[in-house]
C-alpha cells in the first residue's frame, strides 16, 4: 500500500518545486535528519521545520532540536526557496479512503474555498492503515501550510504532535486542545431513534463501524442513549469494515439479534446490507428497516432509497478550509480549541423505513 498524494487546483504545467542548494558534505558518514530526530525523539518532520520554519516549532523543543544537531555536527541543507516554502500555498487533506464517497462533497467544499483564496489542495490517503498515515504525515507537512484532518485513525497524542509544526483543523473529531468542526451526532441519532420508535420498532439495532473512528463512538454513545430515554431494546453488530462489502458481510449477525430496524455507521455498510437482504429474498423495509448515516450520494440512488441521517458535508469542507487558511495567516478561525464549530444534521425519510412487521 503506497498511499496516494494528490495535489488540486494547481495547473499541471505548475508543478511543486522545493530547490536546495547544499552545503559541502562532510567525508566521513555525516549525521542525518534522522539521527537527530532520533537523539531527540520527535519527528524527521519537526527537524525540518526546526531549520526552515522555526516560528512552528515550539522554542524548547527547537532549542533541543539545534544542540542535538551541534552535538552530531548535522549540517542542515541551505533551503533556496525558503521563503516560498514559508507560503507553500499548499493546504492538506488528509483522509482514510478516498473511494469512500462521503469525502467527495468534503474535498469540494474546502477546495471551492481554497482556491477561491488562493490555495492549492494535497490530498492525503492513507487507506485505512495506520503506519501508513504516519508515514503520509511525514513527509507531506514540511511541505504545507496548514492540514485538515477529515478523517484519522491515529491517536490524539500523534495528531497533537504534529498539529505542533503545522497549523490544523480537524472534521468530525474532537481532539483536546485543538480546533474542530463537528456534526451534531447526538442530535441525528436521537432523531433516527425518534422516527423508528414513531413506527413501532422497540427492538433496534447500530451496525457498527472502525472503532478507531471518533465519530463511531459518538454515534454508538448517542444511540444507547436515545434507546434507554425512549424505552427501546438496543442490540449492537460489529465493528464493521465502513464499506458496502463490510456491510453485506453483516447481514448474518443483524438476523441473529433478531431485531426490526437497524441504524448503520454510515450509508455504505447500510447499502450493503440492503444489498445482501434482496439477495436472499429479504424485502427492505417489510422485514427490516435500514437508516444510514451521513447522506452520500448513492443514498438516492439505491432501490428502495436509504433513510439517513444527512450530515453538511460541504459546509464541513468548507469551514474547515476558512479555519485553517485563518490559522495559517494569524487570523481569528470560525472555529478555536475552546470553542468548535458543531453544524446541525437532519434526518431524510426515504423508503428504506416503515411499520415494525408483527411477530
Amino acid at each position: 500500500m503506497g498511499g496516494r498524494i494528490r495535489i488540486w487546483g494547481r495547473p499541471a504545467h505548475q508543478p511543486v518545486k522545493v530547490t536546495c542548494v547544499e552545503q559541502p558534505t562532510p567525508p566521513a558518514k555525516p549525521a542525518t535528519i534522522y539521527d537527530v530526530a532520533a537523539a531527540v525523539g520527535v519527528s524527521p518532520s519537526t527537524v525540518s521545520r526546526a531549520f526552515s520554519r522555526p516560528g512552528r516549532v515550539s522554542a524548547k523543543t527547537s532549542a533541543r532540536i539545534l544542540q542535538a544537531a551541534a552535538e552530531l555536527g548535522y549540517r542542515a541543507p541551505t533551503v533556496a526557496r525558503a521563503e516560498a516554502l514559508r507560503q507553500s500555498k499548499l493546504l492538506g487533506v488528509a483522509l482514510t479512503d478516498i473511494t469512500n464517497p462521503y469525502f467527495f462533497s468534503i474535498i469540494r467544499g474546502a477546495e471551492h474555498v481554497a482556491v477561491a483564496e488562493g490555495y492549492s489542495i494535497m490530498l492525503i490517503d492513507s487507506e485505512e492503515n495506520e503506519e501508513l498515515e504516519r508515514r503520509l504525515f511525514d513527509r507531506t507537512m514540511p511541505l504545507l501550510d496548514g492540514m485538515i484532518v477529515a478523517a484519522s485513525r491515529l491517536p490524539d497524542a500523534v495528531l497533537r504532535g504534529a498539529a505542533k509544526s503545522t497549523p490544523t483543523v480537524f472534521l468530525n473529531r474532537l481532539v483536546p486542545g485543538l480546533p474542530s468542526v463537528l456534526t451534531d451526532n447526538a442530535r441525528g441519532m436521537r432523531r433516527a431513534l425518534e422516527h423508528l420508535a414513531e413506527l413501532g420498532h422497540r427492538r433496534i439495532g447500530y451496525v457498527s463501524g472502525p472503532t478507531a473512528s471518533w465519530a463511531e463512538g459518538a454515534r454508538w454513545r448517542a444511540f444507547r442513549e436515545g434507546c434507554y430515554e425512549l424505552d427501546l431494546t438496543e442490540a449492537k453488530i460489529g465493528p464493521i469494515p465502513p464499506t458496502v462489502r463490510g456491510g453485506a458481510g453483516a447481514l448474518p449477525q443483524v438476523r441473529e439479534k433478531r431485531v426490526t430496524a437497524v441504524v448503520c455507521y454510515n450509508d455504505l455498510i447500510s447499502i450493503g446490507i440492503m444489498r445482501a437482504a434482496k439477495g436472499i429474498g429479504m424485502r427492505i423495509p417489510s422485514d427490516l428497516s435500514v437508516i444510514g448515516f451521513d447522506n452520500v450520494f448513492a443514498s438516492d440512488l439505491v432501490t428502495p432509497g436509504l433513510t439517513t441521517v444527512a450530515a453538511p458535508l460541504s459546509l464541513l469542507g468548507e469551514r474547515a478550509a476558512r479555519s485553517v487558511i485563518a490559522l495559517v495567516n494569524d487570523q481569528e478561525p470560525e472555529t478555536t480549541a475552546d470553542s468548535p464549530s458543531v453544524l446541525p444534521m437532519r434526518l431524510i425519510v426515504r423508503e428504506s423505513t416503515t411499520s415494525a412487521p408483527r411477530r
